[in-house]
């Protein structure tokens, strides 16, 4: 088995937030034909087909891990007392009324593409689950609900050779498939995955082709001998796998030597903003990744003068390039950790994990940009208005890339289950 290994990232309980994804080779220098071949049965398949279009929008998920600062970001409290308010100053931005941090001077100049929501409960645990899946941890780790992105990959999959579920940060809980399958986890290009996406040396097309009757040969059999229909449909799947590989569409994605000198220069040092967009470009529906480590129980702010600008510099350069293709209504994008940090600043000048209320930046999608959306109270404690959950931005992502929030599909017993329980939009942002 080879092992696509993701980003590592200790966080203040001492746990390495680092899964391994194993994906089987048949031998070729084709190790994702294990995978996409585990898809479920050809009837569902031609039901998902008949949902993927040449139009359909896309979605790119950033992750912040370890719970960025709300204070410090995008809600900053000025005329609080100096304990609370920290640092940093705020800018104005080119829409009037709205503030954000000074380390965000290129978002500021071009705020009216993005919006910010700044009134969101979360819950007190480090893990990706809440903001992937709609659903806490310690629910998710028995319920199994599927990631944002397996939702997609579910219903986009079988159409053309591109994956439509990729994620750049490597696999984790809240990015697993759950219930839909194991079929249906991202496709992790870190590590040996992009050196799998083309043929081993002396590996000719023609060899690939001897190799797959091999391989269905070998298959027959096994499909007579096995009773739990993973089987099912393998050759469909495994024709995919090699398409992935003889057609270099995402390969060529994944190679930022193709874009222009200057475009490279833009992106230096947030690499993955502009790896995320090709991929898009390429046609995959969910595009994951995450930035740095934001549990800053101690010296918030020297943290943060690091990676704000960076974060800044990805944003601006992802959204504006997205509008300077047309794209910015096909494709949405989020930025947000698993909750905010306390108000308070601590004796370590920094600031500890703080679920009652974080913020969360929105762009694209056809919804309305150019606004900050709620607020916390003069403290940065609570929502002083409009408080919303999680799902209710989840739900609003859904909905943007066309995706009914309300649907089922069932569980490892056969229950049907909805995508969300809670599946109200945030009102403010639908235009």
């Amino acid at each position: 088995m080879l092992r696509f290994l993701g980003s590592a990232h200790k966080f203040c309980d001492g746990a390495s937030r680092r899964d391994v994804l194993q994906i089987g080779a048949f031998g070729a220098g084709l190790t994702l034909a294990d995978m996409l071949r585990l898809k479920t049965a050809s009837a569902a398949n031609a039901t998902t087909k008949k949902q993927a279009s040449k139009g359909q929008k896309s979605a790119i998920m950033i992750y912040l891990p370890g719970g960025p600062s709300h204070m410090d970001m995008y809600d900053l409290k000025p005329d609080a007392p100096a304990e609370f308010r920290g640092e940093f100053n705020p800018i104005k931005t080119n829409v009037t009324g709205v503030e954000i941090c000074e380390h965000f001077p290129l978002q500021a100049k071009m705020w009216d593409k993005l919006a910010c929501v700044r009134s969101v409960v979360s819950v007190d645990e480090h893990s990706d689950s809440l903001v992937m899946t709609g659903y806490p941890d310690r629910v998710n780790s028995t319920a199994n609900h599927p990631s944002f992105g397996a939702v997609v990959s579910k219903l986009r999959s079988g159409s053309g050779a591109v994956p439509q579920f990729v994620s750049l940060r490597g696999t984790s809980r809240g990015s697993e498939p759950g219930y839909l399958g194991i079929a249906h986890r991202p496709f992790t290009p870190s590590g040996q995955g992009n050196a799998n996406l083309k043929l081993a040396a002396g590996v000719t097309p023609g060899r690939l082709e001897d190799r797959k009757n091999l391989l269905g040969a070998f298959d027959d059999t096994r499909r007579e001998i096995d009773g739990s229909g993973t089987m099912i449909g393998m050759d469909a799947y495994t024709e995919k796998a090699m398409e992935m590989v003889t057609a270099g569409v995402v390969r060529d994605a994944l190679d930022l030597r193709k874009e222009s000198p200057k475009v490279a220069e833009r992106y230096k040092g947030v690499e993955q903003f502009l790896t995320a967009r090709r991929l898009i470009e390429a046609g995959v529906g969910c595009v994951t990744l995450s930035v740095g480590s934001w549990d800053t129980h101690g010296q918030n702010f020297q943290s943060l003068k690091r990676q704000l600008p960076l974060v800044d510099r990805g944003i601006a350069n992802l959204i504006q390039d997205l509008h300077d293709r047309g794209m910015q209504d096909d494709v949405v994008t989020v930025m947000w950790g698993e909750f905010g940090r306390t108000p308070k600043i601590n004796s370590n000048a920094g600031r500890d994990h703080w679920a009652p209320v974080m913020s969360a930046l929105v762009a694209g999608g056809g919804l309305k940009m150019g606004q900050a959306v709620g607020a916390s109270t003069a403290k940065g404690e609570r929502p002083k208005d409009l408080p919303l959950t999680v799902p209710h931005v989840l739900s609003t992502l859904y909905r943007a890339i066309g995706i009914d929030p309300s649907m089922t599909f069932p569980n490892g017993a056969g229950r049907p289950m909805y995508i969300l329980d809670a599946r109200d939009p945030v009102k403010e942002l639908i235009g």
